[in-house]
């Protein structure tokens, strides 16, 4: 990143955040393009607790714990159920995966039978909780909310398996990340700084 800084070569990092204090400790200006994975995992927490009561006990599935976006969403989510007076009784990465979110949600369930609600923190592993709730004849009794807004969710969402997910626009990240390039690169004396880009809140309303 360096040499190519060096150069002139403009760079913008999309998605996943570089660690800011390599980057200061490198001296390099690396503007990041994409969302809020904390604000968004918050809007989908908060419409989620506007479904349970104070005191109710839930689940987080993390994704891999070195994941800044993981690490973010589990924020979110921690923040909403901090201000709904909810109780976090679990909080396991499922690494992201649906076949391990169901292993773990199946044995939370096993620990934990007055859980009401799963918080996946992306729509593979919220569809593992689902088949686990299902499995565990509980389908109804505890609620699942995701992130990322995948069709099968999409289809969990209208068959009222799932609450709700979060929209992040992942197939246009990289269009935002390249028009910002390209207007740094014909603006040269523009400041760097960061694009925060739109995530919305999915649910039942917003598909019909």
């Amino acid at each position: 990143l360096r040499r190519v800084a060096k150069e002139g070569v403009v760079i913008v990092n999309i998605d996943n955040r570089l660690d800011a204090e390599v980057l200061a400790s490198e001296n390099l200006q690396v503007p990041f393009v994409g969302p809020d994975n904390r604000a968004g995992a918050k809007k989908v927490g908060d419409y989620m607790a506007s479904q349970l009561a104070s005191g109710d006990k839930i689940a987080i599935l993390e994704g891999i714990t070195s994941s800044f976006n993981a690490q973010q969403r589990k924020l979110g989510f921690e923040e909403a159920a901090k201000e709904a007076g909810l109780q976090i009784v679990s909080s396991q990465s499922a690494e992201w995966e649906t076949g391990l979110a169901n292993t773990i949600t199946s044995a939370m369930l096993q620990e934990k039978p007055d859980i009401k609600a799963i918080f996946a923190c992306n729509d593979s592993m919220a569809l593992g909780a689902v088949a686990a709730i299902n499995a565990a004849g509980l389908s109804g009794k505890v609620k699942v909310a995701g992130f990322d807004n995948i069709s099968a969710v999409q289809e969990a969402i209208r068959a009222d398996k799932v609450v709700a997910t979060a929209d992040q626009h992942g197939d246009q990240l990289a269009v935002y990340g390249i028009e910002y390039a390209l207007n740094l690169l014909k603006d040269r004396q523009a400041k760097m700084e960061d694009r925060e880009t739109p995530v919305d809140l999915i649910t039942a309303e917003t598909l019909k």
